[in-house]
């Protein structure tokens, strides 16, 4: 496989009807008015040059003269940057690669303290490789280096997010905010995250709205930033049910960036929430061309099954496991991932517990909980399930899958009430928020 996603933080799917809990089936949140208003108030979509051509002119130049002088730490400072946007704009983890060495060769040529750029270079490889423990630490280095600049506080918080350290990432985030002195894109993106971290997915919205307004207001817009936040708008609407908007999202970023992969996976599991199966197969089958991701890969599996078409799943799920071994690199990006596969397949349940179980070690954020809570359930260690789901929860974030977890864990100890309510609440806030768990928990619901 030439190319594989590399997960960015990133920040990130079916059937069946709930009437007594969603009121209509496919249904969901119904949208306020004011979130329509939100959504109308958006600047239109349109789309954005790509400058692929002229990138790679500029990277072919970089590289050669980094070939004849590579002493040249400026020259390789640029290349990593280009090769890291690549990445966003791509998936292909190739480019991560390249990013590594380049930043590294700036870094051989002149030390962190007289090359920042540098420094950063590889802070930000580091983080795409989900190696976060490295980037807090060169990121907190990168502050030192650089005390009225907000980026290397803005890369200390993302770290700390990722690593669940949730109290330090804001309080870094409110320090690039000030040393912003105004509004910026990175700034409402980041605002963003933690709103969504604290379950207030209308300010999420609102701080995307503003981040896509503010980028769209630059000379020259990014045409993947813009493409990435119509997505984001596109998923917080998706999470809260609210499918109409989530698609009219996910067709926006389309528009601005044809075959952008993420909204091109996103509208098949629309699709699917709307109950256009055949619609939702083609959309993902067009995903997994474009990118063979292994998230992509399952939900196209699982759609399958939910067709009939066995063989053509089990080819899916095989493939699923392939990717996630197929590098050290890509065990590192997909151990998550590949945890959660197994357990929501009541696959290599044991492995699944353990992946999960090592990650969360050096990752205490609250989705490494609740796929550590996942998959002891399904090993049965029930009383590491309630501890990890509580941990899961921690934040009051709205999450139909961690709501679904913390249900079946509770129903696991018997404790009805608790499950009954967790299952309600997953089921109200997004009724279609796995192809086959949403049918599992709106059985559950219906027989209670």
């Amino acid at each position: 496989m030439e190319k594989l996603k590399c997960n960015l933080a990133a920040l990130a799917l079916f059937v069946f009807c709930a009437a007594s809990l969603t009121g209509a089936c496919g249904g969901g949140r119904q949208p306020t008015i004011a979130d329509r208003a939100a959504a109308a108030d958006l600047p239109p979509a349109a789309p954005l040059a790509s400058d692929d051509k002229a990138m790679e002119r500029t990277v072919r130049f970089l590289e050669e003269r980094v070939k004849n002088d590579p002493e040249d730490y400026s020259a390789s400072n640029r290349l990593a940057g280009l090769y890291l946007q690549k990445l966003r704009e791509t998936g292909d983890a190739s480019y991560l690669d390249l990013a590594f060495r380049a930043a590294r060769a700036s870094l051989d040529s002149v030390p962190e303290v007289r090359n920042a750029g540098g420094l950063a270079a590889l802070a930000a490889a580091e983080f795409a490789a989900h190696e976060f423990a490295d980037t807090r630490d060169h990121a907190t280095r990168l502050a030192e280096l650089e005390p009225r600049k907000s980026y290397p506080q803005t890369m200390l918080g993302d770290a700390l997010v990722e690593l669940g350290e949730y109290e330090r990432a804001e309080i870094a985030y409110k320090k690039a905010v000030a040393l912003d002195g105004g509004l910026t894109y990175n700034g409402e993106i980041r605002l963003a995250r933690l709103a969504q971290l604290k379950g207030d997915n209308s300010a999420v919205q609102k701080h995307y709205a503003t981040a896509l307004t503010l980028a769209l207001n630059q000379p020259a817009p990014p045409r993947e930033t813009v493409a990435w936040l119509r997505w984001q708008l596109g998923e917080t609407a998706f999470s809260v049910g609210d499918y109409e908007t989530a698609e009219k999202h996910f067709r926006d970023a389309l528009v601005t960036f044809p075959d952008y992969y993420r909204a091109v996976a996103s509208m098949g599991k629309t699709r699917h929430a709307k109950n256009d199966l055949p619609g939702a197969i083609e959309h993902y089958e067009k995903a997994v061309r474009l990118l063979p991701d292994p998230q992509f890969i399952a939900a196209l599996g699982d759609l399958y099954k939910l067709a009939g078409r066995e063989t053509d799943a089990q080819k899916q799920y095989e493939l699923v496991e392939q990717i996630g071994r197929l590098s050290e690199l890509n065990g590192a990006l997909y151990n998550r991932s590949l945890a959660l596969f197994y357990a929501d397949h009541d696959l290599k349940i044991d492995e699944a517990y353990n992946l999960a179980e090592k990650e969360y070690e050096t990752r205490k954020d609250i989705y490494g909980a609740d796929a550590l809570a996942w998959t002891a359930l399904k090993a049965n260690k029930l009383t590491e399930a309630q501890a990890a789901i509580k941990d899961a929860l921690r934040l009051g974030t709205k999450d139909a899958k961690i709501f679904y977890h913390a249900a079946m864990i509770a129903r696991a100890s018997g404790d009805e009430t608790a499950a009954r309510d967790y299952l309600r609440s997953a089921l109200k806030l997004n009724p279609q928020f796995d192809p086959l768990h949403s049918v599992i928990a709106q059985d559950i619901a219906r027989n209670q």
